[in-house]
């Protein structure tokens, strides 16, 4: 089983409309709600490529029933384990301009997490994470959770001697790499942010100086750059994708981990992560892949040493 955790969970919300425009009135053509939040992305693609997977994280008010409700009605071995808490999950914006390809994103902070709160979902997470076979920590952290979240929960699941992934930013990235986790995925801003650097080699060499085991940053459309304990290498796909890019590093996260269980060289780890992330951008909704563009694509993507 992979546990993956998203602390800040979210029903994402995705508007179609023909042409974006500032201080306009819009005709929506399409609107499509499902579970959101980097770790229930990343639990939908795993469990689509044949995986069990538990996800757990806080889920209240409305909005947090709605996406239990949809989580029950998805298809796939997804097991929903998620605490619930007195305030409200979040929701985010997706609008797809349709004329460019391009997307606005907005996103609402999170509900307020109590002490009482926090500590029920330690406690849940400890007897979780004994049963993983791989751990994925995903997002942001909302209102109320210690910034230090993530470092604690990486010490418990190498405690435990379960592999553990880190995607997310900011000071708790930095803390939480301290905590010297598995694998980090951070993008080229969050990367540079860690470091200092905006040379994404080097960048990438410091942040495993600092505790990371392997380092894969996501580059955008020149793909990801991968610094591991067996090498260096740079994947990248066919051609630059164009579409709603929400959950495509999140894809990228399901890939590495997929990868991981099947005992995969890295480098075809990689080819798997840039596949599904080329696919998620193609898919019209939110969190999800083309299946048929996945398949295409991992016979197209290029690994490099780098």
């Amino acid at each position: 089983m992979i546990l993956t955790v998203t602390l800040n969970t979210a029903l994402d919300i995705t508007y179609r409309v023909r042409s974006l425009r500032p201080h306009a009135s819009h005709r929506v053509s399409e609107v499509v709600e499902r579970p959101g939040g980097k770790g229930v992305n990343v639990a939908r693609v795993l469990a689509a490529l044949g995986h069990e997977v538990t996800l757990t994280g806080f889920a209240g008010g409305p909005t947090g029933e709605v996406l239990r409700e949809a989580l029950a009605s998805t298809p796939g071995p997804v097991v929903d384990a998620l605490l619930p808490v007195s305030g409200a999950t979040r929701r985010t914006i997706a609008v797809v301009d349709e004329l460019t390809g391009d997307t606005t994103q907005l996103n609402e902070p999170g509900p307020q997490i109590t002490p009482a709160e926090w500590g029920t979902f330690l406690d849940r997470y400890d007897a979780l994470v004994r049963g993983a076979s791989a751990v994925a920590l995903c997002g942001s952290l909302p209102p109320g959770v210690p910034v230090g979240a993530y470092a604690n929960l990486v010490r418990t699941a190498r405690s435990a001697g379960v592999p553990v992934l880190l995607d997310t930013s900011g000071e708790p990235l930095r803390r939480g790499v301290a905590a010297r986790p598995d694998v980090i995925k951070p993008n080229a801003d969050e990367l540079a942010e860690l470091t200092g650097s905006h040379e994404p080699l080097r960048a990438t060499q410091d942040a495993r100086r600092r505790g990371a085991g392997a380092v894969v940053a996501s580059l955008g459309a020149q793909g990801l750059l991968a610094l591991t304990p067996e090498g260096r290498w740079r994947a990248v796909p066919p051609v630059p994708e164009h579409g709603n890019p929400t959950g495509a590093g999140d894809a990228a996260v399901a890939g590495l981990l997929s990868g991981l269980l099947d005992q995969l060289p890295w480098p075809d780890r990689l080819i798997r992560a840039v596949a599904l992330s080329a696919a998620t951008v193609r898919s019209p909704a939110a969190g999800d892949f083309d299946r048929a563009a996945y398949e295409k694509l991992l016979a197209q993507v290029s690994v490099t040493a780098a």
